[in-house]
């Protein structure tokens, strides 16, 4: 490809560059931006396997195991909130390096832990790279991705997260099964099996990190940096035959309209904030109250204390994952036909059935050793509830409610509205991550009580305010600051 010195030359010098290679492109890029997010899954689940060996390990209680486990999730808002200003700053690629870099010295340093204290900071380091990906790797694949395939690139993101998940817990089964004494034993190489388990993040960690080195930056970093020719260099790859003069306009333009956004802007007169953004909040806290995070933080513990052996409860938390890859499938199939009101309504409908459906399983659940036992059918039940709640979220709150916040703030507000937004779900998620072991040490019906709650009460909220965003430009998201009087209509 040559070097375009203008606009004229950047379109004609690139006849081989037609749309299906540059689409080509594009995906090629944005998968392996994506890959950030399969490091956001596979970081945040691989303590799954682990969990019952740090309790022993370091001779936990409940509430300490939970704020182990959780502790990345208060390094996450603070690499989210920095990630941003950092990528206008150095770039969107040199923060995913930084990322990856975060995430390897993680890895290898919760490996190494000695004690649950250095632990739980070795997960906060990785909770900034977690907080990082979650940010930069969209905003890579907004800026790459031509508008006709934006929407489905951008899916990409959410699926990687979900494949990261399911990798994880592969790798914890696989792991636990050749180690003699299961998570808690010793690997054949040497060394405590769920060391091993953390240490396996730093490997696609690298990769990525390799990977981030070989792509471009963003074309709207270079035209902020005013690097034009690179710029159009990038545009040129991924747009074929477009007008890449038209488009460097159009960011120059949007770059010149550009200004500094800050939380006063949010004021508004439902409790001090502007009615889409409470929206926001609420729709990213109910995302993390119904509990999905419990099945992928700690569902190998939890199947085990119910009677199934370490092998098959890791086993049941595979399946789990591929349950959650499959209906993420099914929500990108859906959410653009069927609307985001609609899959919200029948995702906590189902959540909250297969949620009651449990609290009713262990609540008849008998008591030994201090664990309950499930009998007869009450086994079998519980774990197809379990993957009928994973399959419904997985099919609409899952990816729905990041859709919405994408999407559902006007463009003045957006940055600073998906700041609020992502800051009540890190800490609804913390919240929920944290407060499990105990409430489930003291009762697994009263913890699965709640969440069945929290769906309910996610149902009435989407009938009462959430407004149907299917089908409306960005531009226009101006009018759903006042969503009740949409739902109305």
């Amino acid at each position: 490809m040559s070097t375009p010195g203008s606009g004229a030359k950047t379109t004609a010098g690139d006849q081989h560059d037609g749309p299906s290679h540059s689409a080509a492109t594009a995906a090629l890029l944005t998968g392996a931006a994506a890959l950030g997010g399969f490091l956001f899954g596979y970081d945040s689940s691989v303590i799954n396997g682990t969990v019952d060996a740090l309790k022993d390990t370091f001779h936990l209680s409940g509430f300490a195991v939970g704020f182990v486990v959780s502790a990345a999730l208060l390094g996450c808002a603070a690499g989210a909130w920095f990630a941003g200003p950092l990528g206008d700053r150095i770039g969107r690629v040199k923060v995913m390096l930084a990322a990856s870099a975060l995430f390897v010295i993680s890895s290898l340093g919760s490996a190494l832990a000695f004690s649950a204290a250095d632990l739980t900071a070795w997960r906060l380091v990785g909770g900034l790279a977690i907080g990082a990906a979650s940010v930069i790797a969209p905003a890579y694949i907004a800026e790459i991705a031509p508008a006709e395939l934006r929407g489905r690139l951008g899916s990409l993101q959410q699926m990687a997260i979900v494949l990261g998940i399911f990798a994880a817990l592969v790798v914890d089964y696989v792991i636990a099964q050749v180690s003699e004494g299961g998570a808690t034993g010793t690997f054949p190489w040497g060394g405590g099996a769920w060391r091993w388990m953390f240490a396996s993040a730093a490997v696609p960690a690298v990769f990525w990190g390799v990977i981030a080195t070989t792509i471009p930056e963003s074309p709207r970093y270079l035209v902020k940096k005013h690097k034009m020719t690179d710029a159009k260099r990038v545009l040129a790859r991924v747009m074929g035959r477009g007008d890449v003069d038209g488009k460097v306009r159009d960011i120059v333009r949007s770059i010149a309209e550009d200004r500094a956004v800050h939380l006063r802007d949010l004021r508004g007169s439902r409790l001090g904030l502007l009615p889409i953004v409470w929206v926001g909040i609420l729709l990213s806290v109910f995302q993390q109250f119904v509990g999905i995070n419990v099945i992928f933080y700690y569902s190998s513990s939890l199947w085990q204390a119910v009677g199934f052996s370490e092998s098959n409860a890791m086993l049941t938390s595979v399946i789990n994952s591929v349950v959650n890859v499959a209906f993420t499938l099914v929500a990108i199939a859906l959410v653009d036909r069927v609307g985001r009101r609609p899959l919200l309504l029948g995702g906590a409908a189902g959540m909250a059935l297969s949620l009651g459906t449990l609290t009713a399983c262990f609540s008849t659940a008998h008591v030994a050793g201090g664990k309950p036992e499930l009998s007869g059918a009450a086994g079998p039940v519980a774990l197809v509830a379990a993957n009928v709640f994973v399959a419904a979220f997985a099919a609409t709150w899952g990816p729905v409610v990041w859709v919405m916040l994408g999407e559902m703030f006007n463009n003045f507000i957006r940055a600073s509205a998906l700041a609020v937004a992502a800051a009540a779900q890190w800490l609804a998620n913390w919240v929920v991550t944290t407060t499990f072991p105990g409430i489930s040490g003291f009762s697994l019906s009263l913890a699965y009580g709640l969440y069945t709650a929290f769906s309910v009460l996610a149902f009435i909220f989407v009938i009462r305010a959430v407004p149907e965003t299917k089908g409306r430009e960005l531009e226009d998201m101006d009018r759903l600051e006042r969503p009740r009087r949409e739902v109305r209509a």
